[in-house]
């Protein structure tokens, strides 16, 4: 019913824009590194459209010693397609993507609504909260995938 597939990262704002970014110019769905070689942008699919994103970029967060990181960046899923597993279902395929490499963390910045669903996935959270500028109060997760 569902699929995951790489995706090009223009494709990302029309998932990023309503729920990220809502409010916001859509130029505002455009992220730093968007274009790298090193980052990749996963779509889930169903009902014929593109209803959840997710996008990895090889970052370093200078909290963690690990040399091999990948920040997750951008994940949301469309908010009629929300509480039924999807965001689950991106993350672990793409957890599974990094499970190759050696040593691999992958964090990022949640958002404060959010730390519950990752705690579930087995994310934990790295010191205390701060505030990102028009967007809210964050807090840094990771694993070791």
């Amino acid at each position: 019913m569902y699929t995951i597939k790489e995706i090009a990262a223009p494709d990302t704002f029309s998932v990023r824009h309503p729920v990220l970014r809502s409010g916001k110019p859509v130029d505002s769905c455009h992220f730093d590194g968007d274009n790298l070689p090193t980052t990749h942008h996963y779509g889930i699919f169903g009902y014929g459209k593109l209803v959840g994103v997710a996008s990895f970029f090889k970052n370093r967060q200078v909290l963690f010693p690990e040399t091999n990181q990948v920040q997750l960046r951008g994940m949301a899923i469309l908010k009629e397609f929300q509480g039924k597993g999807l965001g689950e279902m991106l993350l672990k395929y793409c957890e599974q993507l990094f499970q190759d490499e050696e040593n691999c963390l992958l964090w990022f910045n949640a958002r404060s609504h959010a730390v519950g669903f990752y705690e579930k996935l087995g994310y934990q959270v790295k010191g205390d909260s701060f505030e990102i500028k028009d967007i809210g109060t964050h807090f840094i997760m990771y694993k070791n995938v």
